[in-house]
């Protein structure tokens, strides 16, 4: 019975796939975890270190940042044999979040000094080191996986993957909720300690698994700037970016119109902020959920083409629902449902997307996809919602964006599950 239930939603795991699977989902649970856990501090330190109104300015500082180290990532990689880059990276981040923990219990750049001031370089390194991690080792880890899976082992084995992301996004959290008695030193130093875990996890993967990952890698050294320019010339890549970014494009939109609707009818602060928490766990909830029950079932059963167009229909029916009942508890639904779906659905299905393709393009194009891109396409959500200072005009013109970029989400979401159809049938790779 048990073992019918587990086929039915994980497909005919094998013992080795379901410790491959079981082991990356662990790893990226302390990826996941250790960022969840850390990202709660970067605006609340940087605004008692900084101040608020420099807030808009370290998101730009953050973004300007990551071009070089995406550059020097993009070198790493043709420098090093691709789980080492796990031991470069997870030390110098060891490194940064223990110095931060020793640095913000001085009573002179620490946190005893209630001082605000731009020139308090602490609450800058803060924000644009948890801002940098979340995108540069996460993506590093997807990359490492796709390296390592094919497509039909990763239709069973990513929804498992995803089960240990969502985990650690509801652990992760509660240890940043305990903070007042934990200390903020104390819980820097927590996911400093988590991180070196990622690394432990990756040596104790490479020496237990059958595959041989330590064997030298053919010399291909292309250049740091190599991602970006297989990046414009792939239409494939091009069509992964879309599916990467335009969802992120439309939740801005939504989750803006959301806070505005909870700034409005909650009279605290501390309301919103329970609001706020609350909506986080409700939409990690249904992400987790979903994945273990429907994520594999459903690429399994209806491909991956059906998934990718599946995402952006689904969130093209709440934006039209949330244009014709703008409610408060109406975005909070239309937001975790696109939220849980595109943690558990698009993000295994995008993914995927990169197994058919060469090493530069899972290590180089991919960083440029998953690190600028993201950064670009929230940005311009910001910029749209923006334009609209009246909350009516908002929903109303911010639904029809967003359905202009549906259309044309769907149709490139179909070009290119037909093209990785054809790849992987061909038995041909993107280079």
């Amino acid at each position: 019975m048990i073992s019918r239930l587990i086929t039915l939603l994980w497909g005919d795991l094998s013992r080795e796939e379901l410790k491959k699977f079981g082991m990356l989902a662990s790893i990226f649970f302390l990826i996941i975890g250790s960022y969840a856990m850390v990202r709660p501090l970067k605006d609340a330190v940087f605004m008692r270190t900084v101040g608020k109104l420099y807030l808009p300015y370290a998101r730009i500082a953050s973004f300007a940042l990551l071009i070089p180290l995406l550059l020097l990532y993009a070198k790493l990689v043709d420098l090093f044999q691709k789980h080492q880059l796990f031991y470069i990276i997870c030390s110098c981040y060891v490194a940064l979040f223990l110095f931060i923990s020793y640095a913000l219990t001085s009573p002179m750049h620490g946190l005893a000094n209630t001082t605000q001031d731009k020139w308090r370089l602490l609450g800058w390194l803060l924000f644009v080191s948890i801002e940098t991690f979340g995108s540069l080792v996460v993506a590093l880890f997807w990359s490492f996986v796709a390296n390592r899976t094919n497509t039909a082992t990763a239709k069973r084995g990513y929804p498992l993957i995803v089960v240990g992301a969502q985990v650690g996004s509801l652990l992760g959290p509660e240890m940043a909720k305990r903070a007042s008695w934990i200390g903020v030193p104390r819980l820097v130093f927590i996911v400093a300690c988590t991180i070196a875990l990622i690394a432990l996890g990756i040596r104790i993967f490479t020496a237990l698994s059958d595959e041989n990952y330590n064997a030298p890698e053919k010399e291909h050294h292309t250049g740091p700037i190599e991602g970006l320019r297989l990046l414009l010339k792939r239409p494939y890549l091009l069509g992964v970016l879309c599916i990467a970014t335009f969802g992120d494009i439309v939740s801005t939109i939504l989750e803006y119109q959301m806070m505005l609707c909870a700034d409005d009818t909650y009279a605290s602060i501390e309301k919103v902020i329970e609001f706020f928490s609350f909506y986080v766990q409700s939409f990690t909830i249904i992400a987790l959920v979903f994945a273990i029950m429907g994520t594999s079932f459903f690429v399994r059963r209806f491909g991956l083409t059906f998934c990718l167009v599946m995402y952006p229909l689904a969130t093209a029916a709440v934006v039209v629902l949330v244009w014709l009942k703008p409610l408060l508890w109406v975005l909070f639904g239309a937001m975790i449902t696109i939220k849980g779906l595109s943690y558990a659905l698009n993000v295994p299905c995008k993914e995927m997307l990169y197994i058919p393709a060469s090493t530069d393009i899972k290590f180089k194009a991919k960083s440029w996809i998953d690190g600028v891109g993201s950064r670009w396409s929230k940005a311009l959500g910001a910029g749209i919602n923006a334009c609209f200072v009246n909350s009516a005009h908002l929903v109303f013109f911010g639904s029809l964006v967003s359905l202009g970029i549906i259309g044309s989400w769907v149709m490139i979401a179909f070009f290119v599950g037909k093209k990785n159809e054809q790849l992987v049938r061909d038995g041909k790779i993107i280079e």
